[in-house]
């Protein structure tokens, strides 16, 4: 699933090429692309017609777009192959198009393409200029409104494994399996070491190190395994090969040339090396 980085690199996109554009159309062609928009498809075409879009804002792993004439935006999250695409016009629709915007300026279309569909787009009020259903979401790392020692208290009040609090969208956004393992591995921490035993300098490194991966990984587009994650042009992100843990099983550990391990973690894999992050006691 896109993380932070991935969606960030779409909303730069999105705030290139759709701010400023009046909506003179909207076409769903699959439902389920809409199905938290509750009124239904109908409503939902009817309400974007005519209006413009004011800019482009992610928290997290979501990406809405402000829209003018009430206090309400056009939210997407992408899931796990959605796709937000600016295409001319004139191109044939793609096999997985879900959602079309048409622009009165006659300029590129913005398509909302999705193989799996799990990704979904909706209209949604703003509440302090975040969209209703994610205003309970934490802050991420890159946010202004990120409060560092509000989230140390709270991370070492939580009593759990070091991972699933960075996963935790509550305590903070935008974190997900790929980069918590690459944060770690830079901060030389095990996944599992309780947050309870985490100094306040430790959690300092550890944010540092949050914001140093998905600082590097946004620069290079982030990170693509196959043809689902693209950008709003369909290129691909390149962080991949500078990743080193995630999906590195076996190879050595560029630090200390260890094998990395690889260990099941809530239904998934989690990726470390055992010399440079020592599991709890």
């Amino acid at each position: 699933m896109p993380e932070l980085p991935e969606v960030e690199v779409v909303r730069r996109g999105l705030a290139q090429w759709v701010i400023g554009r009046e909506i003179a159309s909207a076409e769903v062609l699959h439902p389920r692309a809409i199905r938290r928009h509750v009124p239904g498809a109908d409503e939902f075409t009817a309400r974007l017609k005519g209006r413009a879009v004011l800019s482009a804002e992610r928290r997290g792993k979501y990406l809405w777009l402000p829209l003018s004439g009430a206090n309400e935006a056009l939210m997407a999250h992408l899931g796990m192959s959605g796709q937000l695409l600016v295409v001319p016009q004139d191109a044939p629709p793609e096999k997985h198009l879900r959602v079309r915007l048409r622009f009165a300026d006659g300029g590129p279309d913005l398509r909302f393409v999705d193989q799996r569909t799990f990704g979904h787009v909706m209209l949604s009020p703003l509440v302090n200029g975040v969209p209703e259903p994610i205003a309970h979401i934490a802050p991420d790392p890159f946010e202004a409104a990120f409060d560092e020692a509000e989230f140390t208290r709270r991370l070492r009040a939580r009593r759990t494994e070091i991972k699933r609090a960075l996963l935790d969208q509550s305590l903070i956004s935008g974190v997900g399996n790929i980069y918590a393992d690459e944060a770690l591995w830079l901060a030389r921490l095990h996944w599992a070491r309780p947050t309870e035993t985490l100094t306040r300098p430790k959690v300092a490194e550890l944010l540092a190190a949050v914001r140093t991966v998905m600082g590097a990984a946004l620069e290079q587009g982030g990170t693509s395994f196959d043809s689902l994650y693209v950008n709003v042009n369909g290129e691909s992100g390149y962080f991949e090969r500078s990743l080193e843990v995630y999906g590195r099983r076996d190879l050595p550990c560029s630090r200390c040339g260890t094998a990395i391990r690889r260990e099941a973690f809530m239904n998934r894999s989690s990726y470390s090396c055992p010399r440079c992050q020592r599991r709890p006691r």
